[in-house]
């Protein structure tokens, strides 16, 4: 089976310009694979570039070196190569991304932020306001809440809207970065749930989850992300 996604020597450095060009390697050499209906939690101790891999592979971080290879339109696409627009594309009908912070949009409503990615594939609105307010209710975000902005909720409410948002388009690919981290329990079922239905339905995810059983309900496997003292 074709990998949804993959790495090949993946490397990245930070350069600090202020601190007289220090180089920090973070990543070296990361050779990572997802299949569709897969789920591989990034493993490592604290610092050891976890977030920075996830930003990588969703195109917010540049690579240092090596490809990433998102399987896009019947083909692989390398990310670290792609233009702005093409990267745009693939977010848009590929890969998706749930960060632990919600970029909150200024008086747009709950319904419509998580409704947008929808929209934006072409999804009749009506028809994709109904996806988000579905998924809303199923994360226990009260009715009276689908309409306002979220910019003043609570952290773990944020949190519900961003997941909401990242799992409504049904993005063949999916990164996951602490999904569950402001939750509760009942909630962290919802999210097990949600994880375990998008993987069969085809999804290839990858996430970094400190919650212990969150991570033993969903992943297939763990991959070690190592401190690298050599990366590009």
């Amino acid at each position: 089976m074709t990998p949804a996604l993959r790495t090949e020597g993946l490397g990245k450095a930070f350069t600090l310009h202020l601190q007289g060009g220090v180089r920090i390697p973070v990543l070296g050499d990361v050779d990572l694979a997802v299949h569709p209906g897969e789920c591989v939690a990034l493993w490592g101790p604290s610092g050891a570039g976890k977030s920075t891999l996830m930003r990588c592979l969703y195109g917010n971080y540049g690579a240092g070196a090596g490809r990433i290879l998102l399987r896009h339109r019947g083909t692989d696409l390398d990310l670290a190569s792609a233009s702005p627009q093409q990267v745009i594309e693939a977010r848009r009908e590929t890969l998706g991304y749930v960060s632990q912070f919600l970029r909150v949009i200024p008086r747009v409503a709950t319904r419509d932020i998580v409704a947008e990615p929808l929209v934006t594939r072409g999804v009749p609105r009506d028809e994709a306001q109904a996806r988000a307010t579905e998924l809303l209710h199923r994360l226990n975000l009260p009715e009276r809440l689908h309409g306002l902005p979220p910019a003043t909720f609570s952290g773990g409410e944020q949190q519900r809207v961003n997941l909401a948002r990242g799992f409504a388009p049904g993005y063949p690919v999916l990164l996951l970065d602490e999904p569950t981290a402001s939750l509760d329990a009942a909630n962290r079922a919802v999210v097990i749930g949600l994880i375990r239905e998008a993987k069969a339905q085809g999804a290839a995810i990858i996430g970094i989850f400190h919650d212990t059983e969150v991570r033993e309900a969903v992943a297939d496997r763990l991959y070690d992300v190592l401190p690298h003292q050599d990366a590009a």
